[in-house]
């Protein structure tokens, strides 16, 4: 390994870019390294290993602002069901307050769970415990809740758990695919470190071709 800490991901991978990209546009240095076994062939194979892993490295970066996106998407409409929901729990609370059954049916009876999949069905318990029940709706109406309303959050708790299902297949995807740019680029740094190596015999006596590979040398 070759990596410093110094450097992130992106300019190391662009450090061994200029490298090969100066062995082969400069004669001289091709010529030097072709003598020490890396000829244009030898050097290709380094270029594919780069070209494979800056795919790997933007391949990525796109499936990290995927993610990204998919949950800011999906915080934003937990956001609104937690306003709605609260507001409506808060209501309804008052509104069946006599009632200990029904409090206890449509979920209201204590504190709640804030865990995901617990506040999910608890939301589900109301608003579906609220829509297929006449009484009520207009118990509820009294507290300026509407039937539509009602029917709204239960499609926005849908949306929801799309929402949610689509930002965890946006984790599984990022997660592979940064599997794959870490394989590429131990194998690119892996490959370069020898390359390197040899460059430092090659042109032990040739400081300024080391210095154009991107390899500082002390005076």
């Amino acid at each position: 390994m070759i990596r410093t800490q110094s450097k992130s991901e992106g300019q190391l991978i662009e450090t061994f870019r200029i490298s090969l990209a100066n062995v082969e546009n400069q004669p001289k240095i091709a010529a030097t390294m072709a003598e020490f076994g890396y000829d244009l062939s030898t050097i290709t194979k380094g270029r594919e290993l780069l070209e494979a892993t800056i795919s790997a490295f933007n391949f990525n970066q796109q499936e990290d602002n995927e993610t990204i996106q998919a949950r800011a998407d999906f915080d934003a409409k937990v956001t609104l069901m937690t306003e709605k929901y609260t507001s409506h729990r808060r209501k309804a609370k008052v509104a069946f307050r006599k009632d200990e059954v029904v409090l206890k049916q449509l979920g209201l009876a204590g504190n709640y769970s804030k865990a995901y999949t617990k506040w999910i069905t608890t939301m589900k318990t109301f608003y579906n415990g609220v829509q297929t029940n006449a009484a009520h709706l207009a118990k509820l109406l009294v507290y300026k809740i509407t039937e539509e309303e009602i029917a709204a959050c239960i499609t926005e708790i849908n949306a929801l758990e799309t929402t949610r299902t689509l930002y965890l297949k946006e984790v599984g995807e990022s997660q592979e695919a940064t599997k794959l740019k870490d394989k590429a680029l131990a194998d690119l740094e892996e490959w370069m470190s020898d390359f390197y190596a040899v460059a430092k015999i090659a042109m032990e006596d040739q400081p300024q071709l080391l210095e154009s590979l991107g390899l500082l040398v002390r005076s």
